[in-house]
This record gives C-alpha cells, structure tokens and sequence, in this order.
C-alpha cells in the first residue's frame, strides 16, 4: 500500500490539542505503513488569517518532534516552501485551482452566482422563517445567457458554486463504516470566491490529488463536507482517497472542548511546564489505546501498534488529571541535569541565586512531587532561604513545643557529629531512625519537627532528603532556628 497523508491547518490561530492529535494519527499512519507524511498549509481565508500562524505550527512540530517529510520549513527564521510539488502553501498555489474551476463551469457541473451578501442573508432568514433547510436556493442557476452575459461584462463580482447532483452520496469511513448522506442536505458549495481564492472545499480536493494523499485522516466535524468532495472527485474524473474521521475531543459534561473552557493549546500546555512526550502520549490515547494494559508509549511504540481502524467512533473525554500523571512520569524519568535544563525557563530570576549543585540535589527529591516544570517555581525557594513560620507549626499533634525542642536538640547533636561522606539520605535516615529507637521516641514527634524546621513549610519533601539537599551547615542553622522559635 502506496500510504501518502497529510495534515492540512489553517495558520488562523494556535494548534488545538485537536488538531495535534489529528497530526499524530497521520503522523503515525504514515510511520506504520512506511509511507509519507507531509504538512500543508491552507490558508486560502485571508480575513481569518494570522499573520505569523504558519511559523508558529512549523515551530511546534518542531518542539513536538512530529518530523514531517514533505511541508514548508524555516530556513535561518524564515519561511521557505519550494517543494516537489509546488509550494505547500494554498496562497502560493492561487493559479493551480483556476482551471479545474473552468473544467466544472464548462461541464456545467458548477456555476457562477452573483447574490450579494445581503442577499443571501435575506434568504436566510426567509428559509428559516418557513422552517427550510438554509442552503443557496439555485437563484443564480436559472440566469438565462444574456443575463448572465451582461452581468459578465459589466464586472460584477461573482463566486463559483459546486452544483449538487441529485440523489445520495455513499463513501466509506475507516473508523465508522459506510456513510450515506442525502444530496438535498447538502449546499451548493462556493468553490471560488470573488477575490479568486478557492474556498477549503475545491482547494483541499485539488491539492489531496495533485500531492497523491491516499487517506485523509481528520476531524469528524468534517463528514457533513465530504460528500461535496465525493462529488468533487467525481466530476473531476479522480480516484477518491480513503477517509477517516476522529471523534470529536469532549470536556468532562461532555460538551465539546473549546478554547471558551480553558486552555486548549499546544503551545499553552508547553508553556506551562508540560513535557512534549507527555502531550504526544496524552492526545495518542484519546478515543484510542492499542493495548489495554499500557499507559506509556514511545513515539516508535505509537508507531508500531496503530491501526486505524481500531479508533473509538464516539467523542473521548479528556482528563487533564491523566495529562499531570503521565507528565509527572516522564519527570521522574528525566536526570537532575536533564531536568535543570528544561527548568531553566521557569526559573530565570531564582536560578541567578541557586548554586548549580544545589538546584540539581533539589531536582532530583523534588522531581517525583513535581506535575510540570513550572512546579520547580513553587518547590524550589524554600532551599535557598528558610520562609518565615510560626512557632505552633513545629509541634506535632498532641505533643508541645518542649518536646517538639528537646528533640530538635537531640537530632541537631547527632547529625553535628556525621561527617560530609556520610551524609547521604540513605545514612541520614539511618541515623536518625537508630536515635528515635534508642531513645524511645514516635517517629512523628521527632521527624515533624525536623521537616518544619529544615522546610519552614507543613508540607514539604521528607526530612532526610530535605537534609541532604541543604548540606550539613544549613541544616544544622535551619535547625537552631526552629530551636531559637520554641524557646
């Protein structure tokens, strides 16, 4: 099988954790088949245009690391697209589409229509009102020639309208089987508009042939629109690709996810703190899991397993609970060197103070407690001066503030003796577990204490890890505070 797939977005704004998803399952299906992927920009609605949009999805593809083989690139930050078949971009390619627009109006398979925007909202409302389908109702498809001669001649603005044929359009969906939609629901689609810019529909059907995608794989808010590219195929006499249409991407009441709810792109999750790995494995389970019994995969896992077909049909709730998880497991998986890197812009101003050993002690305690990077924000400052704190918080339980003193005192003498070989977390909390023995003391009277004292915080790492982080001599001076505070 001869596999060409595309990802085809509009630079209207930031990539969608939809449209990520929909550019991993091509992604994945061009890998699984050894076929190609390649990226295509269309950009044929200049009012929805944004200046930039097409530099900033080059850009996360990039941080993504989703390669694609054929696509517009950045070259010394600038955008260069001289591909094998032309540019990658619509905007560039305006003169491919004209002469199949002339092939539909000299078979009479389109036709140019003429009504003015106020016009076809009147009809609109007219069709509303007596409770009809709102769709264009042919008016300009009953111009005799000289009407539409004169009005040709005179200059006036027109667009190209697909024209519908009777009867139903069948076509089979990967995911969903065989789809069968009625041709009267179907509206006679402007293909050209009067600025000569092909619409979506012409543009997308054209390039897919052109460029030789044997599978368009998207979004299922696009099956109402495909039968007029079924249509489109026909009339232009080409084989059609085969289609897949992914469910949509749902908020936990099951409404659709919309930027209007929350943060719902890529670039946002990443700035947050979020590993790509964890987004890619994230978005890659979304109405899909190739095997039951496993949460993690590779990129190249992803790869090897994916089937298509086996694609849930109904909409996938989205859990950013699981998101935290599966990015907290990657953390962990990162070294405190690799981590110290990641952290760096989250950290700018505190990292002018932070030794780079001590950053990296912190790192490699704090990584299993940490969701993200920018947690590194919150966990980090507590190491590098002793917040300020209440006496009371040191006591634990039903114990006193003399107790929670004597045994400070007592931990403070025992960990002045031990020598800098042997402070490690494994010796230290051998130590400290061997006294509390000794002596006949509850863990929690002594260890508490200890946390409070070296953290300033109730909640904190554990006391040995927090010990070892800080070295010997802060934390003997953190714990003469806390002792200072008790009298």
């Amino acid at each position: 099988m001869n596999v060409r797939v595309r990802f085809a977005p509009s630079p209207t704004g930031s990539l969608h954790i939809g449209g990520l998803r929909t550019a991993l399952y091509n992604y994945l299906f061009a890998r699984k088949h050894d076929g190609v992927f390649l990226l295509r920009i269309e950009d044929t609605d200049r009012e929805r245009y944004v200046e930039g949009g097409t530099e900033a999805l080059i850009k996360i593809f990039d941080r993504m690391g989703l390669h694609y083989d054929e696509g517009p690139r950045m070259e010394n930050g600038k955008l260069k697209d001289d591909g094998s078949f032309g540019p990658y971009i619509q905007s560039m390619r305006a003169d491919t589409y004209k002469p199949f627009t002339e092939q539909l109006l000299a078979s009479e398979q389109a036709y140019r229509c003429f009504c003015s925007a106020d016009e076809l909202s009147s009809m609109r409302k007219e069709q509303e009102l007596i409770k009809q389908p709102t769709k264009y109702n042919r008016r300009c498809l009953r111009l005799t020639k000289d009407e539409l001669h004169a009005r040709l001649d005179s200059h006036q603005p027109y667009v190209v309208r697909l024209l519908v044929p009777e009867g139903k359009t069948t076509f089979e969906d990967l995911i969903r089987g065989s789809i069968t939609i009625d041709n009267n629901e179907v509206d006679d689609q402007i293909l050209l508009k009067s600025d000569g810019y092909p619409t979506y529909h012409l543009a997308n059907v054209v390039d897919d042939h052109l460029m030789g995608i044997s599978h368009v794989i998207r979004g299922e808010e696009w099956i109402s629109s495909t039968p007029k590219h079924v249509i489109l195929y026909r009339f232009l006499g080409w084989e059609q690709p085969k289609f897949a249409h992914l469910p949509l991407l749902l908020n936990a009441d099951h409404s659709k996810l919309s930027k209007r709810q929350g943060d719902v792109a890529v670039e946002d999750y990443l700035d947050k703190g979020y590993l790509p790995e964890a987004l890619i494995n994230f978005v890659a389970l979304m109405g899909y899991n190739p095997r039951g019994d496993q949460e993690i995969y590779s990129l190249d896992e992803l790869a090897d397993f994916f089937e298509i077909e086996k694609v849930n049909p109904s909409g996938a709730v989205v859990n950013f609970e699981k998101l935290d998880w599966l990015n907290g497991h990657y953390l962990r998986q990162k070294s405190a060197d690799e981590l110290a890197k990641l952290c760096e812009p989250f950290m700018k101003q505190v990292l002018l103070t932070a030794p780079t050993d001590l950053f990296e002690r912190v790192l490699e305690i704090e990584k299993g407690r940490m969701k993200t990077l920018a947690d590194i924000g919150d966990l980090l400052p507590c190491y590098l001066s002793l917040p300020n704190y209440e006496a009371e918080t040191l006591v634990w339980k039903k114990a006193d503030a003399t107790d929670a003193k004597k045994n400070l005192e007592g931990v403070k003498a025992l960990l002045s003796s031990k020598t800098p070989e042997n402070w490690t977390i494994e010796l230290l909390e051998r130590d400290v577990k061997e006294y509390i023995e000794i002596e006949g003391l509850a863990n929690g009277n002594v260890l508490w204490p200890l946390r409070v004292a070296l953290s300033g915080k109730g909640q904190s790492a554990g006391p040995f890890e927090l010990a070892w982080a800080l070295g010997k001599i802060e934390t003997l001076q953190r714990i003469e505070t806390a002792i200072k505070l008790l009298e």
